[in-house]
Order: C-alpha cells, then sequence, then structure tokens
C-alpha cells in the first residue's frame, strides 16, 4: 500500500463513529421515551453516514479489490482502531449519555481542527459532518444536565456512569505512529493541542449538571493499537453477521 499511515489514520479516524454508532443502534425501540429513542437513532445514522465517506476514501488509497463495506465489516478485532470509550455498553440510560457527551465534545474540536487538513477530501467530510456533530452535542449536553441535576436516582445513575467511563477518556488524545505521521505532513490533527480544552468544556458542563468531576489519574487505552475491551468482540459479531452470513452484500 502506497500510504498506509494516511489509511491507517482514517480508520482511527472512522472506527470511532462507526462502533459509536452501533451502540447507539442498540437503543432502536428501547430508548426511554419516543423522542429519545428516534433522536438516538438519528444520531446513529449520522455518524454511519460519516464513516461511509471515510471508508470509501480509504478504499480508494487501499487500491485493492476492498470495497467499504469489506473496510467496515471484515476486518478481525484487532485490526479496528477506535478508542475503547466507544465501545463501552449501554449500562443503562446515564451510561449511554455520558459515553456520547465525553466522545461529541472531543469530537466536535477534532472535527474543527480536521478542516485546516491539508487533505481536501478530510476537509469536506470535516466541514460536512461537524453540522451534525454540533446538534450531536448539544443533545448530550442537555441531557447530562438535565440527569445530574435531576432526580436523586438520575444523579446517582450519571455520577456513577461519569466515574466508570472517565479512564477512558484519556485515550482521545494518544497519537500513534501514523498519527503523528500524518501530522509532520500537515494532514492529521495533533489532538494533544486541544486537550486542555476539552477537559475545560468537559469539567464545565459537570459542574453545571452538579456533578463531581472524577479525581481517578488511572487512565485506560490501547483501542487506537487494535487492543480493545471484551465487549467489542461481542459487538462486531452483531455488526458482521449479515456481511458474513451474506458476502458481497451493499451498504
Amino acid at each position: 500500500m502506497k500510504n498506509k499511515n494516511l489509511y491507517n489514520y482514517i480508520l482511527g479516524i472512522a472506527d470511532n463513529s462507526l462502533i459509536l454508532g452501533q451502540r447507539l443502534g442498540e437503543l432502536t425501540g428501547h430508548g426511554p421515551s419516543l423522542e429519545t429513542d428516534i433522536a438516538c437513532t438519528n444520531i446513529s445514522l449520522d455518524l454511519f453516514g460519516q464513516v461511509r465517506s471515510y471508508y470509501q476514501y480509504a478504499a480508494k488509497i487501499a487500491g485493492d479489490d476492498r470495497t467499504e463495506d469489506d473496510i467496515a465489516m471484515l476486518r478481525k478485532e484487532r485490526e479496528y482502531f477506535n478508542v475503547l470509550l466507544v465501545e463501552q455498553p449501554n449500562t443503562n440510560f446515564a451510561y449511554t449519555i455520558v459515553r456520547q457527551f465525553l466522545f461529541d465534545v472531543y469530537h466536535y474540536l477534532f472535527l474543527t481542527e480536521l478542516q485546516k487538513s491539508h487533505d481536501v477530501t478530510l476537509v469536506a467530510i470535516a466541514k460536512k459532518s461537524i453540522k451534525e456533530v454540533s446538534y450531536h452535542k448539544r443533545f448530550s449536553t442537555d441531557w447530562l444536565k438535565r440527569l445530574g441535576d435531576g432526580t436523586t436516582e438520575s444523579k446517582q445513575k450519571t455520577q456513577q456512569a461519569v466515574n466508570d467511563l472517565w479512564t477512558y477518556t484519556e485515550e482521545l488524545f494518544y497519537t500513534t505512529q501514523a498519527d503523528n505521521a500524518m501530522i509532520s505532513e500537515g494532514i492529521a490533527v495533533d489532538v494533544t493541542k486541544f486537550k486542555a480544552n476539552y477537559y475545560q468544556n468537559v469539567n464545565a458542563v459537570l459542574t453545571e449538571a452538579t456533578l463531581d468531576i472524577p479525581e481517578s489519574k488511572f487512565f485506560q487505552k490501547g483501542g487506537k493499537q487494535g487492543i480493545h475491551t471484551e465487549h467489542l468482540g461481542y459487538l462486531l459479531s452483531d455488526l458482521q453477521y449479515m456481511q458474513r452470513t451474506y458476502p458481497n452484500m451493499e451498504w
């Protein structure tokens, strides 16, 4: 492959949205209310729409017989480079919202910077996607405030979700070999530069939601290198079922 670093960099971006989109898709018909159920489903569809553009570009760079469907659906677990945060399960609605919020704040800042890339295709995807992600961030932020400053039970469950998922936030700012290579070419986003801004934004919302900011300094990583939690294997078995059972299906 001529440009393996660019290919892997694109997978790292796309896999986050693919896996999170699948997680949200699991809630279809199971939301706490019809309006919220539809909102989560629409966010899932937004993310899947974004990943199609990324995987189409990745297939073009690969230059072999693989299609966007092959790249999205037919890789093995260790070949996915999403962060650990997005593969965490829908334990309850509070976990879903906290996971979404923690990723949305990052995603919005990331796409803002990606629009400055020297790669015109990535710039075009970022400009289109950020309009959707702006809504995603507003949705998850509003719900986080509502749950955190709501009933005793909703506050307790939301605080527990924050405490449990906080350990996965640091990985958002870990850079791989492919990331660093593309940063040097002016193509990739140097995520370390907006790390402080990310935590400042997140902490401000948590405070407004009357939630405690975790003091834990223990963080987990590995997803960007293909080392995942046990949850991803189960998720992929559902995600890939149709494509593996009925080969050559197209989105």
